[in-house]
This record gives C-alpha cells, sequence and structure tokens, in this order.
C-alpha cells in the first residue's frame, strides 16, 4: 500500500478520543467477561445453584451477553459517528462491498446460532450441558468459529458502508480480542469433552 494512503488513514483517527476509548473496552470487556464467568461456572457451579438449575443459569448468561453486546455494537457506531469520513472509500463500489460483508456475516451468524442453539452458542458446556456429538454442517463445515469471524465481518461491512478509517480500527480489535478468546476457549472446551469422554470410558 503507499505510504501517502497510510498517512493520510492515520492522520483521519484519532486513537484518544473518548468514544473510541470506551469502544475499545466495550469490545475488549465482552470475551473476557464471558469466558470468565462461564470458567467461574464451571469450576463452583455458582451460576446453575443461584438460578436453582444449568438451564436458566445458561439461558440468563445468554440475555447477558446479549446485552452487553448490543452495547458494544452502539458504542462502534458512536465511535464512527464521531470521527472522520475517508474520501478513499467514499464511493459505491466501497459501499456495496461493506453491504455484501454484512450479507455474509449475517448468514455466518445466524447459520451458526441456528446449528449450535442457545445453549450451544452460550456456552453452555460450561455449564455442564454438553452436545451429544460435534456440529459439522454449515458454517461450521466451511470455517472454524464461524460465529465470531461473522461478527467481525459485520464490523468491517459496517465501517465500509460509513466510509469510516476508524470503524476498520476497531474491527481490527474485534478481530484481535476473537483471536484471543478462541486461543483460551478451543482448548479449555475440548478439555470438556475429554473429560466427559473419559468418564464414559470408566462406567
Amino acid at each position: 500500500m503507499d505510504v501517502s494512503v497510510l498517512w493520510e488513514l492515520w492522520s483521519l483517527v484519532d486513537l484518544t478520543e473518548p468514544r473510541f476509548c470506551v469502544a475499545v473496552i466495550a469490545i475488549i470487556f465482552n470475551p473476557f467477561f464471558w469466558n470468565v464467568v462461564a470458567r467461574w461456572e464451571h469450576r463452583t457451579r455458582g451460576l446453575t445453584r443461584l438460578f436453582g438449575g444449568p438451564y436458566v443459569a445458561c439461558y440468563s448468561l445468554a440475555v447477558l451477553i446479549l446485552l452487553l453486546n448490543v452495547y458494544r455494537s452502539h458504542s462502534v457506531t458512536v465511535a464512527m459517528k464521531g470521527q472522520s469520513r475517508w474520501d478513499l472509500l467514499e464511493n459505491l463500489q466501497v459501499y456495496y462491498a461493506g453491504a455484501a460483508l454484512m450479507a455474509v456475516g449475517s448468514l455466518l451468524v445466524i447459520s451458526s446460532f441456528l446449528a449450535l442453539g442457545v445453549t450451544g452458542t452460550f456456552l453452555g458446556d460450561y455449564f455442564g450441558i454438553l452436545m451429544d456429538q460435534k456440529v459439522t454442517g454449515f458454517p461450521f463445515n466451511v470455517m472454524d468459529n464461524p460465529m465470531y469471524w461473522g461478527s467481525t465481518a459485520n464490523y468491517l461491512g459496517l465501517a465500509l458502508m460509513n466510509a469510516s478509517p476508524i470503524g476498520i480500527v476497531l474491527t481490527a480489535v474485534v478481530a484481535l480480542s476473537y483471536k484471543v478468546a478462541i486461543a483460551y476457549e478451543g482448548p479449555f472446551t475440548q478439555e470438556i469433552y475429554r473429560q466427559r469422554s473419559q468418564r464414559c470410558k470408566h462406567k
């Protein structure tokens, strides 16, 4: 990429602007929160005892995660509106590319949810609600962690449709936060199912 283009991009973003900082905190906090809470639940069954059962506890956490995600999306939108648009992105091709990314991202998120269900999507494994077998149909036969990458595509699409350089920066933060979450969630979830397999062998 031309250095002048990078310089122009850099000149349009303000990484100290309060609304940008709030959006970054919201992006990073969400996966950190649900991983900490879910691991605490797996270790102590604290939420299960509080709500009187694993399903009610899992659904309650799901509602809270959804609310946090709504706030995250709101904070990203506010941050984008508060900073400059980029003339380089102000054309129909970029706008339609953004719309296409949002369509693909939404397809990945919705189809992932339909394939996993509420408990499969919202960390039911950590509550002891285990799936009978690994989901291998669409979109999991296309990529790993399609819900995370679909969500990332949505944010990138939104940034392009709004010609927002700060939106592109925030999308990179989203992708990085999901990458870290996957690194922690993947092995832990595999260990949960490995332990179940071991228990089944000893029955």
